[in-house]
């Protein structure tokens, strides 16, 4: 859209202050993704200490973002949620964090099912903030991590590659958790195997 890429623009002009105001908003309310900006920037970007610092910026003000959403959904709530059309995924990450918890925040962090409304749930849920900032901060870290990391090795394919798949994130949202899921319950079954379990089972 020509009004998301105006705000991209603008915030690109500004460097990590646009960095940091979108990466922050995105975390509470509106809907364009940093990625559209951290990817160009880290592309740009003239040395490790930039993009560290590129990485830095937009981890900390995303989760920081995320803990405002936090403190809104736990006093606006969910009708606010409604107005603005994301009761569904408000229903969905709901399910998310009761049945898993702080392993629906690192899920929502690090693919693109929509951050902010995972803070508004967790808000609403009255989920603790020490494990929702920790899972946050290694979610967000990851994923912005990753991305600048295959934008520098790779170059422009990276950034082509990496915005195909950016427009088709409800695939990539629902293969991700899958993965996640599956990895999260080998660990879980690794660390059932004990004494005590097979004394159990004997």
């Amino acid at each position: 859209m020509a009004w998301e890429q105006a705000v991209i623009d603008a915030a690109d002009a500004a460097g990590l202050l646009g960095l940091a105001l979108l990466t922050f908003t995105e975390a509470i309310i509106h809907p364009i993704p940093p990625d559209l900006l951290i990817l160009p920037m880290a592309a740009a970007a003239d040395g490790p200490s930039r993009l560290l610092s590129i990485w830095v910026v937009a981890t900390l003000t995303s989760v920081a973002g995320a803990i405002v959403g936090a403190w809104l959904g736990a006093r606006a709530g969910r009708p606010l949620l409604v107005r603005f059309r994301q009761e569904k995924n408000l229903a969905r990450l709901e399910v998310l964090l009761e049945r898993h918890g702080t392993v629906g925040v690192l899920i929502a962090g690090f693919t693109p099912i929509p951050y902010k409304v995972m803070g508004w749930a967790a808000g609403m849920g009255k989920m603790e903030m020490r494990p929702f900032v920790l899972a946050g901060l290694a979610s967000r870290g990851l994923r912005f991590g990753l991305e600048i990391v295959l934008v520098v090795q790779y170059g422009s394919a990276a950034l082509d590659a990496i915005k195909w798949i950016l427009d088709r994130e409800i695939l990539l949202a629902v293969a991700m958790v899958a993965v996640f899921l599956a990895g999260w319950m080998a660990w879980r079954w690794w660390e059932s195997l004990t004494p005590e379990a097979f004394s159990e089972e004997a």
